[in-house]
Order: structure tokens, then C-alpha cells, then sequence
């Protein structure tokens, strides 16, 4: 069971929706006790970070979420779910992440290109995973996202995708931790290949 943490921001239905396309069994809810008979969990969510960690505070599952992934339990980050795997983001103001890996989220800054970025892109290579085993050779995949990931280290970087001037951290892993800043939900074939990837091979 695949359990998708609510905490009353993201595109749940439609993360729950690909899911249930791969035939992966899977539950909406923000109840410890449910999250608890979940084999692995995910993250989704647009907005603001400082929002998310709010709301995840006020539900008591901040620090629940962080101790059991930090006992073993994978888990998947999508899009601001992935900003929040990070130390910290600068958006609006200073905000904590959960820490799982190294970095910081700030605002993209690019005069050659519109911001936000919004649409598909080419998800680069950056190492050898099984996950590109999945996917074709030239996966294009979907953003809608105005901050991107800073200072993180190479080696938990999968893939990535360029934007004007910048290198998007698309795709990271560190140990039981996956993060997408794209939508995997969103980007069709290669999209729903990733969540089965998760769901069936993740850790």
C-alpha cells in the first residue's frame, strides 16, 4: 500500500489517479495510524513551502515523517514535496526542510526565459540509475515551479533538465529518499513508468 500524505495542499486526486492507472493500491489520508500500514509513502504538493511545512506541523506529522524516513521508510517528494526533502528554502522567508538531503531551494533568476517554468523538458541523465532503465531515451517530463534546488551534491543528483541558464535538479535520491521537481502525474507515459519504478523497485 502506497500511502499519499494529505496535508491539504497538492494535486492528491491526480497523484492518486496515476496510481491507480499502474494498478498500485494506494490511500489519501494525513492519520498516523493509516500512514503507519503504508509500505512507502509520497509527498505531493503545489504552493508555497512555508505553507506545507505549516500545515504538516499543525497535523503533528513534521517530526512523524521525519523519524520513520529516517528509520528506512522510502519516500517520494513531487515538486514543492520534493523542495521540502531539502534543508531549507528562501521562499517568502526562511523556512526548514525535512533535511533528508543536502541543499537549499531558492527563486529561479533567468532574464532569457519566462518564470515560472511552466511545461515539458527533456529529463537529462546525470548518473546511472535503474529508474532510466524505465524510461525512454529522451524522456520529457512536466514542471510548474518558480524555485529550484541550490548547492545539493552531485552524487544524489539522477537527472536534470535545462532551462535557459539554469540546470534544473529534476530528479534526486539520497538513500530511501526520491524526489521529482517535475509531475510525474503529469507527464504521461515516462511519468507513470517513474511512480512504477517507486512503487514496485524503490528500495
Amino acid at each position: 500500500m502506497i500511502g499519499i500524505i494529505d496535508y491539504g495542499m497538492g494535486n492528491l486526486y491526480s497523484v492518486y489517479n496515476a496510481l491507480n492507472h499502474i494498478q498500485a493500491p494506494c490511500i489519501i489520508t494525513n492519520s498516523k495510524e493509516e500512514l503507519e500500514k503504508c509500505e512507502k509513502w509520497i509527498l505531493p504538493g503545489v504552493g508555497a513551502l512555508p505553507d506545507c511545512i505549516s500545515n504538516l506541523k499543525e497535523l503533528g506529522l513534521f517530526d512523524y515523517i521525519k523519524e520513520k524516513v529516517q528509520m528506512g521508510k522510502p519516500l517520494l517528494g513531487i515538486c514543492l514535496g520534493m523542495q521540502a526533502l531539502f534543508e531549507y528554502s528562501m521562499e517568502n522567508k526562511y523556512c526548514e526542510g525535512f533535511g533528508f538531503i543536502k541543499g537549499h531551494i531558492e527563486l529561479m533568476k533567468d532574464d532569457s526565459v519566462r518564470i515560472p517554468h511552466i511545461g515539458w523538458n527533456l529529463l537529462e541523465k546525470n548518473q546511472d540509475n535503474a529508474l532510466f532503465d524505465y524510461l525512454e531515451c529522451e524522456p520529457y517530463v512536466y514542471y510548474v515551479h518558480s524555485y529550484f534546488a541550490q548547492d545539493y551534491n552531485e552524487d544524489d543528483l539522477l537527472g536534470y533538465s535545462m532551462y535557459g541558464n539554469l540546470k534544473i535538479c529534476g530528479l534526486v535520491q539520497h538513500e530511501n529518499v526520491l524526489g521529482a521537481q517535475f509531475h510525474p502525474e503529469k507527464s504521461a507515459e515516462n511519468g507513470l513508468k517513474i511512480l512504477k519504478y517507486f512503487v514496485e523497485e524503490f528500495v
